[in-house]
């Protein structure tokens, strides 16, 4: 399932696009100034970013900047009230994947969103990972080794995707909270231990050699045995 970043500071336009893009199986985070929306963008926990140009505090484009510098290559749809080509010039320049002028209607957006998440850089619902022996389907959370098949929860198939897609890597209790229970949750950190107890579990049942290795004081670490 895929999660999107709305950072729009009109509350009456951000709650009605949050409200229609969960309503067609997104998972929706909403910020509404730039600072804020920096912090989130730069946790890169999400699949899109639909980033309003003219937002308080830092605008857009700034935000744009910063996070293309630090490398950070999460697709993003400027949203925005100027409209003119060299508008649109400027934020295709700075990095953006594609640049929507307001007023627009949802379903323009949708199918610019699609369009995005059909590029190579992006994994949509439909996807599979694979990683040593396993093979992960996204969209329907199936998770099958050796030994077969199982599938997984909501938060087990966040969990893991995550873990896949940094295998190797120690990430941070901090950011796995945030990847899977977003940042607005208000989730209890022993709830991750859980979903990492039954995770293991699940490994171990398909017959795989990958172990999620704790790494003490920092997080967890996904890595063949």
């Amino acid at each position: 399932m895929m999660r999107i970043l709305l950072a729009e500071d009109d509350r009456a336009l951000n709650q009605t696009l949050a409200y229609q893009l969960e309503h067609e199986g997104f998972i929706v985070d909403s910020c509404y100034d730039g600072e804020e929306a920096l912090f989130y963008c730069e946790q890169a926990i999400h699949d899109i970013i639909l980033l309003d140009r003219m937002l308080p505090c830092l605008e857009g484009t700034d935000i744009l900047k910063q996070l293309r510098k630090k490398g950070i290559v999460t697709p993003i749809i400027l949203i925005t009230a100027l409209g003119t080509l060299t508008d649109k010039v400027e934020g295709l320049n700075l990095g953006a994947d594609d640049y929507l002028v307001k007023p627009f209607a949802f379903e323009e957006l949708l199918a610019r969103i699609r369009c995005v998440a059909r590029r190579p850089h992006t994994l949509t619902g439909s996807d599979a990972l694979s990683v040593a022996d396993i093979d992960f389907q996204l969209g329907e959370g199936i998770l099958t080794g050796p030994s077969g098949s199982c599938t997984l929860s909501k938060k087990e198939a966040a969990l893991l995707e995550a873990f896949l897609r940094s295998r190797g890597q120690t990430l941070q209790r901090s950011t796995l909270l945030l990847k899977v229970w977003g940042p607005d949750s208000d989730v209890e950190d022993g709830n991750l231990d859980n979903y990492i107890h039954f995770l293991r579990r699940r490994l171990q049942i398909s017959g795989s050699r990958l172990r999620i290795a704790t790494v003490r004081g920092i997080g967890y670490r996904l890595q063949e045995d």
